[in-house]
């Protein structure tokens, strides 16, 4: 028996989520329309080990994200006191963007958006971005539940 760390494997959604990331931080950088960007990608940079159902899930969350940009930037501004979008690491922005998108837009529960995010974060930009992220999200998520008349308690209560 080994005492040694496993090394975690990453699920297909979680790994169509890292691609996601990586199409919008280019077309952050570049623009482009949703398909141009999604086209590139896959043709250049993409993955050839992820399939086809990841990569359908990672294509839907780059054109959601980027067709309602500014509604999720909206919410975004809300939560990030003394930020603007603008001046955030476009990682952080982006992780931030797809969070807030399958919030929205998306049935994926709030809860597993957020810790999806923050362990996109954690590989791809610093340990204090996490808590910026994770701070930015819980507070678009409890603003979210508080619209839809959901008892935050409760809510809360469920994930502890």
């Amino acid at each position: 028996m080994s005492f040694e760390k496993s090394e975690k494997t990453p699920s297909a959604r979680h790994k169509a989520r890292e691609c996601a990331l990586q199409m919008l931080f280019g077309a952050d950088l570049v623009g482009g329309d949703s398909s141009a960007v999604i086209e590139n990608y896959w043709s250049e940079l993409g993955d050839s080990a992820v399939d086809e159902k990841a990569r359908e899930f990672a294509n839907d969350l780059v054109k959601g994200t980027l067709h309602n940009l500014q509604t999720i930037d909206d919410k975004i501004r809300t939560r990030a006191e003394h930020w603007r979008i603008e001046r955030m690491a476009i990682v952080d922005r982006n992780v931030l963007r797809l969070a807030v998108c399958e919030f929205l837009f998306r049935d994926t529960p709030k809860t597993v958006a957020i810790n999806e995010a923050l362990e996109t974060a954690r590989r791809f930009s610093t340990y204090e971005a996490t808590q910026f992220i994770n701070g930015i999200l819980d507070a678009i998520r409890h603003d979210l539940d508080s619209e839809n008349g959901e008892d935050v308690a409760k809510s809360q209560a469920s994930t502890n």
